[in-house]
């Protein structure tokens, strides 16, 4: 089996607003999703407050345990958005105005509607690279592997067209997907089996129910498509060995389909 390349990443999510339950977040499966199917794999995701020692540790630590971090929220004109601040806090390097990111805002906003609240957006930890922001125009910012970006999605997502040239992604992870009408439980032992059998794979059991009736999704993952193609055959068998019948794909593509996932 040759060796793949992974490329890690962690999110954080930062503000008062998503942990009061005031503001649902839009932006982790979005990120997940995109980050994917570019070689990267997201391992981890924060929620944290808007605390300059809670926000610097995470930042530190993630940097240093991950090929990327991206943090999403926190670089508004407001006293409570501190990110910025913090980022640079956490590199040990002086936080101040960016003459390029002043010049945007003011060809914005116009030099008499420049407030003072909206030229703390120019404020950048120093050797920070813009991410261009084609909806607000305020930027956010790279510091080394460490990307700071809006939390409001339609700015998120539209950084994320600048930042995808700065990336490198490692290979992809393939998955496949069957499912089962039965509780997830009758089949733990097998799926256990499969997966303690192969290296660089894992399974995911996720519980639904359609019309009355349990069933389970397994969900194999694996950067190898040899691996990925023979547990699977070997759980398809394992299954149908017990007297189950196993489908293809997910569960809601099923024409006969009206149930709902259940959390585990």
């Amino acid at each position: 089996m040759t060796d793949k390349k992974t490329t890690t990443a962690a999110l954080l999510i930062i503000g008062d607003e998503i942990l009061s339950g005031r503001t649902k977040d839009a932006n982790l499966n979005h990120l997940a999703v995109w980050l994917g199917e570019r070689g990267i794999q997201l391992k981890e995701a924060r929620v944290i407050p808007d605390e300059e020692d809670i926000i610097v540790s995470a930042v530190n630590h993630c940097r240093a345990e991950f090929y990327y971090v991206f943090t999403t929220g926190g670089i508004g004109p407001t006293h409570d958005d501190i990110t910025a601040s913090c980022v640079a806090k956490a590199f040990g390097v002086p936080f101040g105005y960016h003459d390029e990111a002043l010049r945007i805002l003011t060809d914005y906003y116009g030099e008499q509607d420049l407030t003072d609240a909206r030229k703390r957006m120019a404020m950048i930890p120093e050797g920070g690279i813009l991410i261009d922001n084609p909806v607000s125009r305020a930027p956010g910012f790279q510091m080394d592997n460490v990307f700071v970006m809006a939390g409001i999605p339609k700015v998120m997502q539209a950084m994320l067209r600048d930042i995808e040239p700065r990336l490198e992604g490692g290979d992809k992870v393939l998955s496949r997907a069957i499912y089962v009408y039965r509780g997830e439980s009758w089949f733990s032992a097998l799926l256990e089996q499969v997966q303690n059998q192969f290296s660089g794979l894992s399974i995911g059991s996720y519980p639904f129910m359609n019309k009355g009736v349990f069933g389970a999704t397994f969900v194999l993952r694996s950067q190898h498509e040899d691996v990925l193609e023979q547990a699977l055959k070997l759980l398809q068998q394992g299954i149908e060995a017990s007297g189950e019948e196993w489908h293809e794909g997910e569960p809601e593509k099923d024409p006969r389909w009206s149930g709902s996932p259940m959390n585990n």
